[in-house]
């Protein structure tokens, strides 16, 4: 009886694929005579395509159709198939909800081994997932960044900003619209204005001790000019809900423009410099004080850095080396050490200690242009790129970093806090990201269509001496922000 079954089976499935041939066959002889009365057709039709393209174009779509009701007496067959055995399980009992084995039996099928592998899937990786998912919850709910105030007046992008470390205190900031400004933390209003240069304002650093700015400008100089200025009375802060520093929503990648504020700054204005510092042939980007104050440094996209003496304004050392423009230099706060950063893909170290000794070492960690790099307290220097790379490296072993922080864009001027050892990375894609000193991320920013900046984030800058705001980040919206970053040590040691 097996046997006989199984012919029985087998002479079933043979009629049934020589019946499918028979209708395939049937089916071209019918759409060759279709197409056949479809070129009559195409003949006597108007058409500005040649008659070949037309019948070339009518064979292509003959053919697609002719795959689709080979595809359709397929499913048929398949149907019955189905109905078949449907009936069959229904007459052992076996009944299933729906009555319909492709929509039943199968489904069931599939799902049971699809839960299986999910299951399995789910046993192997549950405990790094919630490890991941756990660390993650916890650096949302304790790290909080406020965004406390916005400071608008500027006439086009900001390229740097700083804040004074001395009192009063007060917030500087460099514009390509030619001007630097002064403004006051609480309030967020304007209290004096440099117009001295001619140029963009690439750069501005306060005196450590004295009420002097210095900034570098696109005139190829470099001004130092004194500054007088009386704090406006403090007004109650806006109650600003705290944001959570991960939790934000990027609602708009368009172009706003319209909601730029570029309304007149009534404030006092300084337009003569107490010294001009000269001999750069190219764009002066940035400038320092040495420590103590009586030198300053400046990076030019002429290829050099020059140091110079304040009293005298005199030129003291050319430092030369780099093979192509300069993008930034920054002095060590406690020892005479300068740092220059350049599109050559590395930064220098010049050593300036010993005054019968002037030393520099070259540190190639980049595959792009060295956009900052910056000193810690400590013996760190930290080192941003166009690469998308941020790295640590340790001034007793400078041979390879000792940390990597890996982004998703380019990575402008960044400064590292002296409290808590914390690295601002501002980005071109308007991000604002905070790491610790072993690469590993703390927070971002909040960022919407409400609130943060609209255009590439410059530069950021640490002010812990401050209450309200302990961190600053400008950029090329017109506008700096003030921050109040509170990040837990316990969060900082994970």
């Amino acid at each position: 009886m097996p046997v006989e079954s199984g012919s029985a089976a087998a002479r079933q499935a043979k009629q049934k694929r020589k019946s499918h041939s028979l209708s395939i066959r049937r089916t071209n002889s019918t759409e060759q005579e279709r197409s056949g009365l479809q070129r009559d057709m195409l003949e006597g039709q108007e058409s500005k395509l040649p008659l070949s393209v037309r019948s070339n174009l009518l064979d292509l779509f003959s053919q697609i159709e002719r795959e689709f009701e080979n595809i359709y007496v397929e499913n048929l067959e398949l149907r019955r198939e189905i109905e078949t055995l449907n009936d069959r399980l229904a007459a052992d009992g076996q009944v299933f909800e729906g009555a319909d084995l492709a929509k039943g039996a199968l489904k069931t099928k599939a799902s049971h081994s699809t839960s299986q592998l999910s299951q399995k899937l789910k046993t192997t990786y549950k405990a790094s997932t919630s490890k991941i998912v756990s660390s993650f919850k916890a650096t949302t709910s304790r790290a909080v960044c406020q965004l406390v105030k916005e400071y608008v007046g500027h006439r086009d992008g900001i390229w740097d900003l700083s804040v004074t470390r001395t009192q009063p205190m007060v917030l500087g900031t460099a514009s390509a619209d030619h001007s630097a400004m002064l403004w006051s933390i609480e309030t967020g209003k304007c209290l004096l204005k440099y117009m001295g240069h001619q140029g963009s304002v690439n750069s501005i650093k306060f005196h450590p001790t004295e009420q002097m700015a210095l900034t570098a400008s696109g005139d190829q100089t470099a001004h130092i000019w004194r500054y007088m200025v009386q704090l406006p009375t403090p007004q109650p802060v806006a109650d600003i809900s705290q944001t959570p520093c991960e939790e934000d929503v990027d609602f708009s990648d368009k172009d706003e423009a319209d909601n730029e504020v570029e309304g007149p700054i009534d404030c006092p204005s300084v337009r003569v410099a107490t010294t001009t510092l000269r001999s750069h042939q190219g764009v002066v980007i940035a400038a320092d004080w040495l420590v103590g104050g009586k030198q300053v440094v400046t990076a030019s996209w002429d290829r050099a850095a020059n140091l110079y003496d304040v009293e005298t304004s005199e030129l003291v050392h050319s430092l030369t080396g780099h093979d192509q423009e300069l993008t930034h230099c920054c002095t060590h706060p406690t020892q005479r050490l300068v740092v220059t950063s350049s599109r050559d893909t590395t930064f220098r170290l010049w050593d300036f200690r010993d005054p019968s000794i002037h030393s520099v070492n070259v540190f190639q960690g980049h595959t792009d242009t060295v956009t900052s790099a910056v000193f810690t307290v400590g013996d760190n220097v930290v080192s941003g790129s166009d690469d998308r790379t941020v790295k640590v490296w340790d001034l007793k072993n400078m041979r390879s970093p000792i940390a990597t922080i890996r982004t998703d864009s380019a990575v402008n001027r960044i400064s590292v806090s002296v409290n808590q050892k914390i690295i601002a990375l501002p980005h071109d894609n308007r991000q604002v990201r905070l790491f610790d000193m072993s690469g590993v991320r703390l927070a971002r920013l909040p960022r919407s269509n409400r609130q943060g900046h609209r255009r590439m984030v410059c530069c950021s800058a640490w002010c812990e001496d401050n209450t309200s705001c302990n961190l600053f980040t400008c950029g090329f919206d017109r506008q700096a922000i003030g921050w109040n970053i509170n990040i837990p040590a316990l969060l900082q040691e994970k």
